[in-house]
């Protein structure tokens, strides 16, 4: 698969990822929808390929990694025990994960599957981790909760973290409660009257797209 990814390499590619990452964050230089498809064929990696991808020095290899973790957690025939073993996978090598979309690609569906009916106390810990990137999985691994009684722990983990000023936290905030409130309209206004104030604006903007206008000029708008 590092072979597969280190054939795309482009310079026009490696321009473009550049422009995303921190200076010091070593890339390959492929194309993002080049990088899913090879990361789909190879969906049955075993995981102790997955964790060498993980320890790679490149951006790419790495997110190909959560990619995979993501692709794995999608089969429908994977049980607890298997869902189990890639979340340990992702939270073990959390250190690896340096840019938000690795956490958007796999945090869902890897972390947030595996708590249906489970202890939530992980992301209560991530919540209250000093990196925004362990931050930032505690509130989008619930977007994977949305359709079951446990997106509640979402909703909590809003509130703790809705004066985050970090935009890789606030943001995240925003889409769970865009989404969150698309199902449950009066909990979404009531979480606004609450916590509004203390939001930052762009989680303010994310989190009412989805209400009708005069419920949206309530907080923005003025």
């Amino acid at each position: 698969m590092l072979a597969e990814l280190e054939a795309e390499h482009s310079d026009e590619a490696l321009a473009s990822v550049r422009r995303r990452l921190d200076p010091d964050e070593e890339a390959l230089g492929v194309r993002m929808g080049t990088l899913f498809a090879i990361a789909k064929r190879h969906t049955g990696l075993p995981l102790t390929e997955v964790e060498r991808l993980l320890a790679h020095p490149a951006y790419e290899p790495r997110l190909a990694a959560l990619c995979v973790l993501d692709f794995k957690a999608r089969r429908k025939r994977i049980d607890g025990h298997g869902r189990g073993t890639l979340a340990r996978t992702y939270l073990g090598h959390h250190d690896r994960i340096t840019t938000w979309d690795m956490v958007d690609r796999a945090a869902p569906r890897v972390i947030g599957l595996w708590l249906v009916g489970r202890d939530k106390q992980v992301l209560r810990d991530l919540a209250g981790s000093p990196d925004p990137l362990r931050r930032r999985t505690a509130m989008t691994a619930p977007l994977g909760l949305l359709d079951t009684p446990d997106v509640e722990v979402g909703w909590e983990l809003a509130a703790q973290l809705a004066t985050d000023r970090d935009p890789l936290v606030h943001k995240p905030v925003g889409i769970f409660l865009k989404h969150a409130g698309s199902r449950d309209q009066d909990r979404l206004v009531g979480f606004l009257e609450e916590h509004a104030s203390d939001l930052p604006r762009p989680a303010v903007r994310l989190a009412v797209e989805k209400l009708p206008p005069e419920l949206r000029a309530r907080w923005v708008g003025r």
